[in-house]
């Protein structure tokens, strides 16, 4: 049998359990199924993936296995030691190393591009782009917000002063760069591009630092739907299906999330983010009213 045939019927398997697994995670009654279910999806991605390139010769497969073992006792352990109030942490780490996988990604097929090794066209080249700006962003923030979330680091750190401009003049550099890039295409070069994601690096620590407090678990949400993109992004660069699906589940998964925490909280997003930039307490709402709270006894009938 056709071994691209199996590799399809393995991701759409892995397909259907990532989609059936966030259904049963959205009730506390089936999340433990949900979860079950998704990781079973998700072994049957790795497997067909695995076998993919058979057909290709040059498979690397001790780098593959070495990577897979390693990945899995690290995941393991964490898992077993972890404590419940300690897995908003988690979640964070885990949204930065999949950040970290796309600026890799990115990065290496814009490198082979630049030597001369493969070819790109523009919408890939903005694709690669797309990875690293994003991934970026998940990695470096996901790592900041763990630090603030282990009381490593103080909420107000790194504040820079008037942090708003520095971050909206750096985002501003970041997609004029990406842009630059874009339209020199081969002759922009690969020191540009190197360049290019140093910059989403330092984005995504200077996007996090004014955050902190009750706004945290909002930040890292967004992170999660930013990694979620990241995933796509690489799965485009690699005509991945399954990688494109699971990066889209993530990612509006993590948005919807996000949304719904900040109505939880009677704010916007943008309110959320804009009160982090203003310098001010890290997750004070605007508006909030100050006093002491005086405890009345019921008064009694004679």
């Amino acid at each position: 049998m056709d071994i691209k045939f199996l590799t399809d019927i393995g991701f759409l398997i892995g397909s259907v359990g990532f989609v059936w697994g966030l259904k049963l995670l959205s009730s506390p009654d089936s999340a433990r199924r949900g979860n079950t279910i998704a990781s079973i999806g998700m072994g049957a991605a790795i497997i067909s993936i695995i076998f993919a390139p058979l057909d290709q010769g040059d498979n690397n497969y001790p780098w593959v296995i070495a990577g897979l073992a390693i990945g899995a006792i690290i995941g393991y352990l964490m898992a077993m030691r972890v404590k419940m109030t300690a897995m908003p942490q988690m979640v964070s780490i885990f949204n930065g190393l999949g950040g970290a996988c796309a600026v890799l990604i990115g990065m290496v097929e814009l490198r082979h591009f630049y030597t001369g090794a493969s070819a790109m066209s523009g919408g890939q080249i903005a694709i690669s782009l797309s990875a690293l700006f994003i991934g970026g962003i998940a990695f470096t923030g996901s790592l900041l917000a763990w630090f603030k979330l282990e009381d490593w680091l103080r909420d107000n750190a790194l504040i820079l002063p008037k942090h708003s401009i520095f971050n909206m003049a750096l985002l501003v550099v970041i997609l004029a760069m990406g842009i630059y890039i874009y339209v020199q295409n081969i002759d922009a070069g690969i020191g540009l591009a190197a360049i290019f994601m140093i910059l989403a690096l330092v984005y995504g620590v200077s996007f996090v630092v004014p955050i902190g407090g009750a706004d945290m678990p909002v930040v890292i949400s967004l992170l999660n739907s930013f990694s979620g993109l990241s995933a796509a992004s690489a799965g485009l660069i690699y005509g991945n299906n399954f990688m494109l699906v699971g990066g889209i589940l993530v990612g509006a998964s993590g948005t919807i999330l996000t949304v719904l925490m900040c109505n939880a909280m009677n704010r916007s997003l943008l309110n959320v983010l804009i009160g982090g930039f203003g310098g001010g307490a890290a997750g004070a709402s605007k508006g909030a009213v100050g006093g002491q709270v005086v405890k009345r006894l019921p008064s009694t009938t004679r």
